[in-house]
């Protein structure tokens, strides 16, 4: 396994080159840049292709939920949490002039999900919040880079048990959340950079976002 300045050197690989060229400097950083917005490119590419059907069709599940008084609740563990507060935002405060969605993520609360880890246990932080406030007609969407965060698996089951419509948002090869039977529709971004499946899930919930908003705009 690598170290740390390994995995740094990979990342950016311009500042252990050893030169004192500033010009050849900079042409490193560029073509880091280039390199890293293709990679990013290509990944939202392959997720389009393989998974522009099944998005609309998630979409269309999740503008019913919320034309019957659902609401959603987005979770995730560290980046994932910033990314989940990001998506509540998005749906509940759009701005522009779009219809906001009632949206709400877990690991806002820190008196609860302090409260959780400690007297119980991390692995039951999200499915407890969803065992308090989960109904039929809610969305449940978690997401991970990993695919195998404990704590997502039990909250999957927990929102299924309840009848929620539960959407996963995974990185690498899906990891254990592509073995659940509990996840309606899990997207995976298809890559072994935490920065790119990070960035990928990022377009695919702001996708997902912009379907929904036009399922319920239609008529009937």
């Amino acid at each position: 396994m690598g170290t740390d300045a390994d995995a740094m050197e990979s990342l950016y690989p311009f500042l252990y080159s050893g030169t004192a060229d500033l010009s050849a400097v900079l042409e490193q950083v560029r073509a880091s840049t280039v390199a890293k917005a293709q990679e990013i490119a290509e990944l939202r590419r392959t997720v389009c292709t393989r998974d522009a059907a099944r998005l609309a069709e998630c979409a269309r599940q999740a503008a019913a939920r919320f034309a019957a008084g659902g609401r959603l609740f987005a979770f995730g563990n560290g980046g994932s949490a910033t990314d989940a507060q990001q998506l509540a935002t998005t749906f509940l405060h759009p701005g522009g002039g779009a219809r906001p969605l009632p949206a709400f993520a877990l690991a806002n609360d820190t008196s609860v999900v302090t409260a959780l880890c400690n007297d119980i246990g991390v692995e039951v932080v999200f499915a407890r919040q969803l065992a308090a406030f989960g109904r039929r007609s809610d969305i449940a969407l978690g997401l991970s880079t990993s695919g195998n965060s404990d704590n997502l698996l039990r909250a999957f089951n927990e929102a299924s048990r309840r009848g929620m419509l539960t959407i996963g948002l995974a990185g690498y090869s899906g990891g254990k959340m592509a073995e659940l039977d509990s996840i309606d529709y899990l997207f995976v971004a298809p890559s072994e950079s935490v920065h790119r499946i990070q960035e990928a899930q990022t377009t695919i919930y702001h996708v997902l976002w912009e379907l929904t908003l036009a399922a319920l705009a239609q008529p009937g």
